[in-house]
């Protein structure tokens, strides 16, 4: 049994070529909202102007799919998801050596510390906080494990394993879903890149290895090659009858 968290108006609208007004935005949720799907990617009000009017709008149509944010381990991006009122905020965690080191130029302490600075703030507004271990597919388990205690810990209840370059295969992210759930008891969502056409072919191996939760963008759309494409993804399911998508 999976939920999907459709990110078509956050991930999907970073692919080249497509860019999605206020408009466009409140027509696509409610059209994401028709098909059931558990929740809403918004986007990420920091970016302020009509991306953050488009959310502060969606929380106003009274949808049934849950709108979540998404936010830097920044105590202003959070402040801006706040000011929306969205249900989940989504709080991205650099994982890899690649991220953290050259990227950012910063050491794993660091994260460790600003993530539970993050988590703490908005937890204590009263939010539910969604952590996503960005880039995860290049890191050591050992750094993802002791990542997700620290999290849960601070009483997060699902983190987001993201394979932001697309490089996994089927039988990688099985066994990898598989060693973080026999170590912890927690929710894990699935976030696929295409890059080397196996989003779809992942995600169904994560929900088979015990996902609860799958990202996927409207026709696979998303930065790059794009992402988890969603009709494809549901009738991948549906060929195996011992799965099936949980509704809002």
């Amino acid at each position: 049994m999976c939920k999907i968290v459709d990110t078509t108006l956050r991930d999907g609208e970073q692919m080249a070529g497509v860019e999605l007004g206020f408009k466009d935005k409140i027509e696509f949720a409610k059209i994401i909202d028709s098909k059931k799907v558990y929740q809403i990617e918004a986007g990420t009000p920091a970016m302020g102007g009509e991306e953050k009017k488009s959310i502060e709008k969606l929380m106003s149509l009274g949808l049934n799919s849950k709108i979540s944010a998404w936010n830097r381990m920044n105590i202003n991006d959070i402040n801006h998801s706040i000011d929306c009122g969205v249900d989940i905020i989504h709080i991205s965690v650099p994982v890899s050596d690649i991220q953290i080191k050259w990227k950012l130029g910063r050491n794993k302490d660091w994260v460790i510390n600003e993530m539970k600075k993050s988590v703490y703030y908005a937890k204590d507004k009263g939010f539910e906080v969604v952590v996503g271990l960005e880039d995860a597919s290049r890191t050591s388990t050992d750094f993802l494990i002791h990542v997700i205690k620290e999290a849960k810990a601070l009483g997060v209840k699902r983190i987001r394993y993201a394979d932001t370059v697309g490089i996994l295969y089927p039988n990688k992210i099985f066994k990898l879903i598989t060693e973080i759930r026999q170590e912890i008891d927690i929710s894990i969502e699935f976030h696929g890149h295409n890059d080397f056409g196996m989003a779809v072919a992942n995600s169904v191996a994560a929900v088979m290895a015990g996902c609860e939760f799958v990202d996927t963008t409207f026709g696979g759309i998303g930065e790059r090659a794009g992402n988890c494409d969603y009709v494809k993804l549901i009738k991948a399911i549906d060929r195996n009858k011992s799965y099936r998508v949980l509704a809002h």
